[in-house]
Order: C-alpha cells, then sequence, then structure tokens
C-alpha cells in the first residue's frame, strides 16, 4: 500500500507564500511521475503542475506558470510546490497523486485525474485579500 502524506497548507495574505509537501510512504514503488492538483470551493478538481520522476521535467497549469514551482527530492520520497504570489483564487484544497509503473508514462495526460493511481487526503490552503 502507497501512502501520500501532504503537509504545508494553510492561511496565508495575498502576495504571501507557502510549500507544500507530499511525502510517499509504504511499499516501495517506482513511479513516472508526481504531481499535484487542487479544487477550490464548489469546483471541480483541476491540475496545478507535475514533474516527471526521472528526467526532473515539469508542467504547469497556465494560471500558475510563473509563481508556483515544483520540485522533486528522490532520496526522501518527496515532491514539493512552492507557491509564490499568491492570490485568493488559489484558495483551495490541494492534493498529491502519483503515477506509477503499473502503466505507460503519458505527459500529455499530466492535465486528467484518471491518469494518476496514488492520491493524498489534502491540504487546504487559504489567501485572504
Amino acid at each position: 500500500q502507497v501512502q501520500l502524506v501532504e503537509s504545508g497548507g494553510g492561511l496565508v495574505q495575498a502576495g504571501g507564500s507557502l510549500r507544500l509537501s507530499c511525502a510517499a510512504s509504504g511499499r516501495t514503488f517506482s513511479r513516472h511521475a508526481m504531481g499535484w492538483f487542487r479544487q477550490p470551493p464548489g469546483k471541480e478538481r483541476e491540475f496545478v503542475a507535475a514533474i516527471s520522476w526521472s528526467t526532473g521535467f515539469t508542467y504547469y497549469v497556465d494560471s500558475v506558470k510563473g509563481r508556483f514551482t515544483i520540485s522533486r527530492d528522490n532520496a526522501k520520497n518527496t515532491v514539493y510546490v512552492q507557491l509564490n504570489s499568491l492570490k485568493p483564487e488559489d484558495t483551495a484544497a490541494y492534493y498529491c497523486a502519483a503515477r506509477s509503473f503499473s502503466g505507460p508514462n503519458r505527459p500529455d495526460q499530466y492535465g486528467s485525474s484518471w491518469y494518476w493511481d496514488y492520491w493524498g487526503q489534502g491540504t487546504q490552503v487559504t489567501v485572504s485579500s
């Protein structure tokens, strides 16, 4: 069983920063990628960012490019996302996801929720204006 545990959420003023962490634990598993999604209040879950575990290539939704940075620490089995210049519209529950080797690596599908095999429980980010 693989567990993904997010941390680092909180309340911050507009323009502030937070760093979210997602630690993978449980049985050792190989993964193509890890990513972050978010779900604003009353809205559907949306893709935020992803990182290829082998190459380190990163992918972002346009609305966060230049403000958010995803990174990984292979030794710690952890993925991070640095959230800078936060806006009230960034308020959401943020979820970590992992894609295992059970299927092909498809960067063109990173933005699709169905593509990811494992999910964390989420961490809340609230940005006040």
